[in-house]
């Protein structure tokens, strides 16, 4: 009976994701990555089409509404996952900076996709919207 090396099983367990399945791993990702600030912040960051270092404070001008509590967290999962960089830099006061990595761009793209396409539609989602709740009262 031959024996699976570790590398093989590695391997396996990497063509098994399916987030379908309730232990698999890219469900938390999924999760990480449709959250409206994760969305946005990679948004923000991507603008243009480059990556581009925003400090904090500038994120949290651009993302109107979101907490500092929330945005710090936000960008912390983001780094936990590799898809942005935070860079401290030692002047005075200290200058903090994020940046998408090259994993966070090819994410971007379609995140942005997804932004577009929801300010595109929002007219008729809210035309929907008010039409389902004038059948169902």
């Amino acid at each position: 009976m031959p024996t699976t090396t570790a590398a093989a099983k590695k391997v396996q367990a990497k063509n098994d994701y399916d987030a379908f399945l309730a232990t698999c791993p890219s469900r938390k990702l999924l999760d990480r990555i449709s959250d409206k600030w994760a969305a946005l912040i990679m948004c923000a960051l991507g603008r243009g089409g480059d990556p581009r270092a925003l400090r904090f404070s500038e994120l949290s001008r651009e993302l109107a509404g979101v907490s500092q509590k929330m945005l710090t967290q936000t960008l912390r999962s983001l780094e936990a996952d590799g898809l942005l960089t935070r860079t401290v830099t030692p002047t005075v006061p200290v200058t903090v900076s994020y940046e998408l990595t090259e994993l966070g761009m090819s994410l971007h793209l379609m995140v942005r996709q997804l932004k577009g396409w929801a300010e595109t539609h929002m007219d008729e989602v809210l035309a929907n919207r008010a039409a389902y709740e004038a059948r169902t009262v």
